[in-house]
């Protein structure tokens, strides 16, 4: 008999997760204890930083794990033109999603044509250089309003992507529950949904997956599934 907690087994908790890399200071060994714990969980992603792609297609390569990157990270202020060029030596180099930030000033001051746009180039000029590249657009919620994320959520499915994302991890707070369901709400099932940032124990993980997300960034996965064996039953 398979065990389970709350109703999950440990692979269908453990598909769900981005297991993420990120931090600044992120060594070479990071990269490849991160490409470890990946691999022996079998994670959907290991999700790092643009310059550990290559390293990370060659640690993953053959694995099942995808490739996982940023673009645009953290603050999706950089030009949109910027953001195109990231995504697709990004994709050279190995990865095969893409988790960019939206130009979240933009949004806040009201230039939704500038975010559309933005979003748009990225998705069209990744997917036809890798039609099967996922997009996830990262919203940092804790900066903005409901009827921002509202408002985001749309953009997002007119763009194209693949995923709407809470957060980066790097502001001053990461994913709500609230949050996640005003989001799932918004997309229902077109769009896929995200959680990130503070993502720690096997609950949290569990509520985000009860109210709707399809992934989950977390840098604390070993801690999770250690969580699982000794709860589950």
């Amino acid at each position: 008999m398979t065990a389970k907690y709350r109703g999950y087994a440990l692979d269908q908790i453990t598909s769900v997760i981005d297991h993420s890399v990120l931090k600044p200071d992120a060594t070479r060994q990071d990269i490849i204890e991160g490409a470890r714990v990946a691999m022996r969980f079998h994670t959907a992603t290991l999700c790092i930083r643009p310059c550990d792609v290559p390293l990370a297609a060659e640690l993953l390569a053959g694995s099942g794990v995808g490739v996982a990157t940023v673009i645009g990270f953290p603050h999706g202020t950089t030009t949109t033109a910027t953001k195109v060029f990231e995504s697709l030596e990004a994709i050279d180099n190995g990865a095969t999603e893409l988790d960019m930030v939206l130009n979240v000033s933009a949004l806040i001051s009201g230039d939704t044509d500038y975010v559309l746009r933005d979003i748009a180039e990225v998705v069209q000029a990744s997917k036809a250089k890798l039609a099967s590249c996922s997009i996830k657009v990262i919203f940092e919620t804790a900066l903005l309003a409901s009827e921002q994320i509202v408002e985001a959520c749309k953009l997002t499915e007119r763009a194209g992507a693949d995923y709407v994302k809470t957060s980066t991890g790097f502001s001053t707070a990461g994913a709500t529950l609230d949050n996640v369901r005003l989001m799932k709400s918004t997309v229902g099932d077109r769009l896929k949904v995200k959680s990130s940032g503070g993502v720690k124990t096997l609950d949290q993980l569990i509520d985000f997956m009860d109210a709707g997300v399809s992934r989950s960034g977390c840098s604390a996965t070993a801690a999770v599934v250690a969580e699982f064996e000794q709860k589950a039953s």
